[in-house]
């Protein structure tokens, strides 16, 4: 005899999202609040029904089929009901039927590829990564013969410039923060008006004020607020998952342990100078080493008088996860010149130094790239494209910072270092040291990935 399987949600805010009536419901919050799981639970409720069927998008066919991701969750959740996957499409099909699909909406126009679709339930996992146009337009795709109410589900961390959280206002305190613990879960109702949209509290209200007619129909949506702490399995079987949101930079923290929806990367949100330890000798005891250079090769004129700088940054890395940063060179002259300073000082720190730079992408990176390794031959060095915008390669070293990880050796440098670090990421100011700092620590430390804890 088939053992028995009992699939349902945890008490609190992932019951209330598969309990939840509303024609939109949106979980969203802090990270590892079991959304996702959720998401997957919610259709299976109609898994016996071959009229029913359904669509989960992420934001491109990447993250669909990322290890970790749904797609991998999905294979542990749905054979338990007979699901059977068909993974050249990216779909699940069950013994009654009933279909499950998982696409991607990268652009704009690839709504409509849906053109005439009747999808009776439409999920987007992190929903602050699509557009309020992808958003709306599928929803005129929510349509159902299949005896069920058509429904439209999204998860979502915070994100301060998302249309999302402009969507959810009602649901979030005075300052635009945090979730109201009282309003989770809460209905109310809304209808567009000339392109916005107006909301109520009740259909009636809406009715009042607009009338009944065909055009009419208000919608129903709920948002309902989850953290961390309401994922009691999570927190079970990975106790060290609280650990990893703690090593977060102190903006990603704000948003993926905290749930706060204003949280947004400025000027001396990433690094203080009161973070760093200034020390008056190197520490000793190091056991790994590294110069990373950001390279520019032109200086200052009538025309360009505050070009970029050259800069190679020299980090120390100890046995205890501290860090040092023991010295920073910085030019602004002819290309002969800079590749001189760089030899002269690859010849000064030794061959134990690990050498590092970044590489423009294209043609001109690559050939670049080949020169500065021939000219350092015999260094151990490398050089390496940055494929992640300058504030995702800073919040590792951000996050150590801020723990008072990364001590700094007193020079004359002292100034134009913090400074620089202080201002990022204005946009008027110079980041080449941001980038030397984020590349040294990185190449000796690695980087705490977003997607490790989404």
């Amino acid at each position: 005899m088939r053992e028995k399987i009992e699939l349902k949600p945890q008490e609190g805010p992932q019951y209330d999202f598969l309990a939840s009536e509303a024609d939109i419901s949106i979980y969203g919050g802090a990270a590892g609040g079991g959304k996702s799981f959720g998401l997957l639970l919610d259709p299976l409720r109609h898994y016996d029904n071959k009229e029913f069927g359904g669509m989960i998008f992420r934001s491109t066919g990447v993250q669909v089929k990322n290890e970790g991701g749904l797609w991998d969750e999905s294979m542990k959740l749905y054979p338990l009901l007979g699901g059977t996957p068909r993974e050249f499409v990216s779909e699940w099909r069950f013994p009654s039927g009933m279909s499950l699909s998982f696409g991607h909406l990268e652009y704009d126009k690839d709504v409509l590829n849906f053109q005439g679709a009747q999808i009776p339930w439409i999920a987007f996992d992190e929903l602050t990564h699509f557009t309020e146009y992808q958003f709306f337009y599928m929803l005129s795709r929510n349509r159902s013969t299949s005896g069920v109410k058509p429904k439209m589900r999204g998860t979502c961390n915070p994100d301060p410039d998302s249309w999302v959280k402009k969507f959810i206002r009602w649901w979030l305190d005075e300052k635009g923060e945090y979730p109201i613990a009282e309003r989770s879960g809460k209905l109310r109702w809304f209808i567009r008006v000339n392109d916005e949209i107006v909301w109520a509290d009740s259909p009636e209200e809406i009715y009042e004020v607009y009338g009944r007619g065909p055009e009419i129909i208000p919608k129903s949506v709920t948002f309902i607020a989850a953290k961390l702490e309401d994922n009691k399995i999570l927190m079970e079987k990975d106790p060290a998952y609280l650990g990893n949101l703690l090593a977060l930079s102190r903006v990603d923290r704000q948003r993926l342990k905290d749930g706060n929806w204003n949280a947004r990367v400025s000027a001396g949100s990433l690094f203080r100078r009161e973070w760093f330890p200034v020390v008056e000798a190197v520490p000793g005891g190091w056991i790994q080493s590294v110069r990373f250079w950001d390279r520019a090769a032109t200086k200052p004129n009538e025309k360009n008088k505050d070009p970029d700088w050259t800069r190679g940054l020299k980090l120390y890395k100890y046995p205890d996860g501290t860090f040092c940063v023991v010295d920073l060179k910085s030019i602004r002259d002819t290309p002969g010149q800079v590749e001189n300073l760089i030899k002269n000082v690859a010849a000064h720190d030794g061959t134990a130094v690990r050498i590092k730079s970044q590489q423009d992408p294209g043609s001109a990176g690559v050939s670049e790239g080949e020169h500065f390794i021939k000219m350092l031959a015999g260094y151990d060095v490398h050089t390496e494209t940055m494929s992640k915008d300058k504030v995702t390669r800073a919040k590792p070293v951000s996050a150590q910072s801020e723990g008072h990880n990364i001590k700094v050796l007193r020079a004359a440098w002292n100034d134009d270092f913090f400074d620089e670090l202080e201002n990022f990421p204005d946009p008027s100011s110079k980041d080449d040291i941001v980038d030397v700092l984020s590349g040294a620590f990185n190449e000796l430390a690695g980087g705490l990935s977003l997607a490790d804890i989404l």
